[in-house]
């Protein structure tokens, strides 16, 4: 998707001439995107169109990239106060009488730092989005506390970025970045960045790469050098902030920002698992957060308040906020405040996440562990007053949207139904996961074909049909997402009693990492969660085949009651599939006798045979 559709106008600044784009309704509140190095405006495509329809949004080139003409002489031409006069005669061209939702990705947010923290700015900002680019002030703070107080964490964190960092000296030689640009660097850009950052191709980069890259090699020659050995101690935001980590980022450590709530007090902290060019792989999600905290500032009424986004959802009413002072966020993410770091609110605040098996035990247990992050929650179960009773408690404890849907995940037909409506009304899911399952006990000579009919279309075809209809909505819409099935230590601990309930969540586990492989390219985790003995309602409502109804309820009662006295709670396996998703973990054991099974399967596989035989409590 392209910019054609803008309308183009030419703003005038100290012997400038800026080329500005703009999209959507002029008397909506204004959004100004601030592209980075090596881009022009062009990068802003995807997340411009996303925002036309609430916002008004500027997108303009940088002094001496895309159209915008180039100082003469072009060194000293490229300081931050000459681009802060820049952004100024843009903002006064394009929003005379309000102020401005600011955004900046790499040097745009390294400039946009500055914007937002110089006197004369003040009151022509209303919000800052920051993404892949630190204040060069904060930056020179940050080094100078480093090492003055060295520490080997602190000298870790140093050597850390400064290998990341390698490009900047580079762009400080003369001459030769502007002739690599020119020459074969340039030509094999757009290839590099498709396979580091699995960017799709578009109308980004622009014919103008060269000239804009060996321009822009001057932004880091003026002011990196300078600022970095004199920080400004007086770098204070004066509009609120929120700031986009991308957790893959080839070029910026996570570690930059651990300062940040010094400069920025009641900062908004996001991360997104993705590389560093953000606008280009991660535009719908980036377009939410940029949308939501913009709102967030203007009282949520922003595009006349019509509180539905395009396949993101209604959310309008019951939109929460986390934190104290957080303010009301519009359009379904919750607000995240720094001030007790979360990082599960930071990754999946606003997010669209879908459990299976929601009702109870650990799918309900999970479903309100997101929710309680800021998560949008989809509850899912064949029980219809439980998934309802879920999405409720989602809502009460911080979900800005939690709905309740009834499927029966064996069903292909009802799972194909219920994914076609998830993505036509609350967008395309980002974290799934396959929890529903059944249990069954009993011997493999006892176990009839129904029997293992039923436990198979729960327990792995519910899977199969999680992952194959959402993992393909996920990869369709190409900007990653993660999978997580709820497997169990079963799947790797043999045991007598329980051959098909084991075969069946050895077969998740498998499918699992077969999976994790193949989507690994797109950009989608898979995770398989393997708990061992969970204090849920699985043993009161698991088929015991071979014995007669009154043994069977013997039976059940005997294990619902070994599993309470066990006491292991289903919050703690919801955390475990958090974590997961937060780290992209392959396996992950949840109970001591889960990790002790799978170091046993590995090391001491004859043991874990001789432990078979045991009947278990199941």
């Amino acid at each position: 998707m392209g910019l054609q559709d803008a309308r183009e106008r030419w703003v005038r600044t100290g012997g400038i001439e800026l080329c500005v784009a703009e999209l959507g309704d002029p008397a909506r509140p204004s959004v100004v995107l601030v592209h980075g190095y090596p881009d022009s405006k062009e990068v802003w495509s995807e997340v411009a169109a996303r925002l036309a329809d609430r916002f008004h949004v500027v997108l303009y080139d940088v002094r001496g990239h895309g159209r915008s003409s180039a100082p003469k002489p072009l060194r000293g031409g490229f300081t931050l106060e000459k681009l802060t006069d820049d952004f100024l005669a843009v903002a006064d061209a394009v929003s005379p009488d309000r102020p401005v939702h600011l955004v900046g990705h790499d040097w745009g947010s390294v400039q946009s730092w500055e914007f937002v923290t110089v006197a004369r700015t003040e009151g022509r900002i209303a919000s800052f989005t920051t993404v892949a680019g630190p204040s060069l002030d904060h930056f020179g703070h940050w080094i100078k506390k480093r090492t003055a107080r060295p520490t080997p964490r602190r000298l870790g964190q140093l050597a850390g970025q400064s290998a990341k960092s390698w490009y900047v000296l580079a762009l400080h030689t003369p001459v030769l970045p502007e002739l690599a640009w020119h020459g074969p660097l340039g030509r094999r850009w757009p290839g590099a960045l498709e396979r580091l950052e699995r960017m799709p191709r578009g109308d980004y980069p622009t014919a103008s790469l060269p000239r804009d890259a060996a321009h822009g090699a001057w932004l880091y020659r003026d002011n990196v050098r300078a600022r970095l050995a004199r920080p400004r101690p007086d770098a204070y935001a004066h509009a609120p902030v929120q700031l986009i980590t991308p957790t893959g980022d080839h070029f910026l450590s996570q570690r930059v920002y651990d300062d940040l709530e010094t400069w920025a007090p009641g900062l908004t902290r996001r991360t997104i698992t993705a590389g560093h060019w953000v606008p280009r792989t991660r535009p719908d999600q980036l377009a939410d957060w940029i949308g939501d905290f913009a709102m967030s500032r203007e009282g949520g009424a922003a595009a006349g308040g019509a509180g539905v986004r395009s396949g993101a959802g209604v959310v309008g009413s019951g939109a929460a906020a986390v934190g104290s002072g957080a303010g009301v966020v519009g359009s379904g993410a919750t607000a995240v405040r720094s001030g007790g770091r979360d990082p599960y609110a930071e990754r999946f605040g606003g997010r669209l996440v879908l459990v299976t098996g929601a009702a109870s035990g650990i799918g309900r247990a999970t479903a309100l562990a997101f929710a309680k992050a800021g998560a949008r929650i989809v509850a899912v179960d064949r029980d219809a007053e439980g998934a309802i009773a879920t999405a409720g408690t989602a809502r009460l404890i911080g979900s800005p949207m939690a709905r309740a849907e009834t499927a029966d995940v064996g069903d292909t037909e009802a799972m194909e139904k219920l994914a076609e409506k998830v993505a036509a009304e609350y967008g395309v899911v980002d974290v799934l996961v396959n929890n529903a399952g059944i249990g069954l006990s009993g011997s493999f000579l006892e176990t009839g074909p129904e029997d293992w009919k039923n436990v198979l279309d729960v327990n792995l075809w519910g899977v199969v049909h999680g992952c194959r209809l959402f993992g393909r909505q996920m990869a369709e819409r190409g900007q990653g997402g993660h999978i997580v099935n709820i497997a169990s230590a079963a799947a790797y601990q043999p045991t007598k009693g329980l051959p098909a309930y084991s075969a069946s969540k050895a077969a998740v586990l498998m499918l699992s990492q077969c999976l994790r492989a193949e989507l690994a390219g797109r950009g989608i985790g898979v995770s398989a969660i393997c708990p061992g003995l969970i204090n849920t309602n699985i043993a009161a409502t698991a088929r015991f085949v071979g014995v007669d109804a009154a043994e069977e309820r013997r039976l059940r009662k005997k294990a619902s009651q070994f599993y309470r006295r066990r006491d292991y709670p289903p919050e703690k396996v919801a955390d475990a599939v958090l974590r997961a998703v937060l780290r992209n973990r392959a396996v992950v054991p949840v109970t001591p006798e889960a990790r002790g099974a799978l170091l046993l399967s590995r090391f001491a596989p004859r043991l874990l045979r001789a432990v078979a035989r045991v009947d278990p409590p199941l």
